[in-house]
């Protein structure tokens, strides 16, 4: 089952189906260890929505109320390497190998809810960044108890220039306005993702393909329970959290994003993820 949160309440689909949610708090509607069998039940009693040309489907926001988004990183080999070759003019190269290898993940804030930006919504590179990628990453939604209920799909916006110059300008290359997406919906699984899920991500320039690259989870090497046990372990969250896996899938050294490239993350059966760049 899939929830959108639209500018018209939260919309429930299920088999190819629409229903609205007479609840209309989105907090209050996601942050259920049941949140499966909750939406089944609510699907039984609702009358499904037809849209047409006079009733059109309405604007999807970001899948996101007042969650925060973490996000981890160096979880897939190919991010590994990546990080190591940007940081090794600085010298800090082997802080990202001995992250990939180390029991305790890198996790770190990447935003709060207010700054989200929703499918076909607009991304930024910063002004004073000159190598910057979009980072396609499988998001995980968990309760206030750690429970794993739903998946998303995350933009990480990163520039790649400010965190090569120094790991301790993280901060700076991952959490800026415009640097986090999520969309199109929140996926509500009866079980969890399987391994062979794919990651697809492609960008467009002016019309035509610049760059498409495609990952299975299988390839992560830190799972989804590891990741939020880490995540929950000291902190707490009222409404639930959002949490950014890592990407496998890193565009060559010599690519940059630049001002109205198209970016398309798929991952299915959660849909596809659009945003402009500004």
């Amino acid at each position: 089952m899939k929830l959108y949160k639209t500018e018209h309440g939260i919309l429930l689909e299920k088999d190819d189906l629409f229903y609205r949610l007479h609840e209309t708090d989105w907090d209050l509607v996601v942050n259920r260890d049941d949140l499966y069998e909750w939406l089944e039940l609510q699907a039984e009693n609702l009358i499904f929505l037809t849209f047409t040309a006079d009733i059109p489907f309405p604007e999807i926001l970001a899948p996101i109320g007042s969650q925060e988004v973490w996000a981890a990183g160096v979880t897939y080999f190919r991010s590994r390497t990546a990080r190591m070759e940007e940081s090794e003019v600085a010298g800090g190269g082997s802080f990202y190998d001995r992250v990939y290898e180390a029991d305790r993940p890198e996790l770190f804030f990447k935003s709060t809810a207010w700054r989200v930006i929703g499918t076909h919504g607009t991304v930024r590179i910063r002004k004073d960044s000159t190598w910057d990628v979009p980072e396609p990453e499988l998001t995980l939604f968990a309760t206030s108890s750690g429970t794993l209920v739903g998946y998303t799909i995350g933009n990480d916006m990163s520039s790649r220039s400010i965190e090569g110059e120094n790991p301790l300008y993280l901060p700076q290359a991952k959490s800026y306005t415009g640097s986090a997406a999520l969309g199109p919906c929140l996926y509500v699984p009866e079980i969890a993702l399987p391994e062979d899920t794919s990651i697809d991500l492609t960008i467009i320039r002016q019309g035509e393909e610049v760059f498409n690259g495609e990952v299975t989870l299988a390839q992560m090497r830190r799972k989804p329970d590891e990741l939020l046990r880490y995540l929950f372990s000291e902190l707490s969250f009222p409404h639930g959290c959002y949490l950014m896996t890592g990407t496998g899938i890193i565009p060559p050294s010599d690519f940059t994003l630049q001002t109205g490239d198209i970016i398309h993350i798929i991952i299915e059966p959660i849909g596809t993820l659009t945003n402009v760049v500004a």
